[in-house]
């Protein structure tokens, strides 16, 4: 792999373990007022992310690279709803798509068809994380504050679980 490219995954990885902790910061917002679903869907959502490095730091392996890590910035937020929590995640997840969508450009530019195809998987499930938390986004708008929505919402967003992800073209070796 050209240097430049291991250095943008290596940026990518950081970025993930970010959102990670974004989550998790997100997760420990709404456990200390009392939405334990949203608490899970959020934690779940950590999960993710930290599975989502974890593949990328593997795939650098597999092409016998090496990660730079970086310190983290604090992903702690001033949070006064569960609606303002998911404007921030849809804006979050913006972000990642535009990161992920200039590494594969990267990859692609630099003739790294292995790492193009890699990275295909994780442009596709941008736009699912997307989609995902639009309509979670619907559905809290709908709600219009009305508790007893909120509630029905949040008994919802409970019963999600983590499901590893399987990326094509990763080991599970480090």
């Amino acid at each position: 792999m050209k240097q430049p490219l291991v250095q943008a995954f290596s940026e990518q990885i950081n970025k993930e373990y970010f959102s990670a902790f974004l989550y998790l910061a997100m997760s420990n917002y709404f456990a200390n007022n009392g939405l334990k679903g949203a608490a899970n869907w959020t934690y779940v959502q950590y999960q993710e992310e930290l599975a989502h490095a974890q593949n990328l730091v593997h795939y650098l392996h597999a092409r016998s690279e090496s990660v730079s890590f970086a310190a983290l910035a604090d992903p702690s937020g001033a949070w006064s709803s569960p609606l303002e929590v998911f404007e921030a995640v849809l804006e979050h997840e913006k972000l990642v798509t535009e990161s992920i969508g200039h590494l594969a450009t990267m990859a692609m530019q630099s003739g790294d068809h292995a790492a193009y195809i890699f990275l295909q998987w994780y442009v596709t499930e941008q736009v699912e994380e997307e989609g995902n938390v639009n309509d979670l986004l619907d559905k809290l708008k709908l709600a219009n504050g009305n508790p007893n929505a909120l509630l029905m919402i949040d008994s919802e967003l409970a019963t999600r679980t983590f499901v590893a992800p399987v990326v094509p073209g990763v080991g599970t070796s480090a």
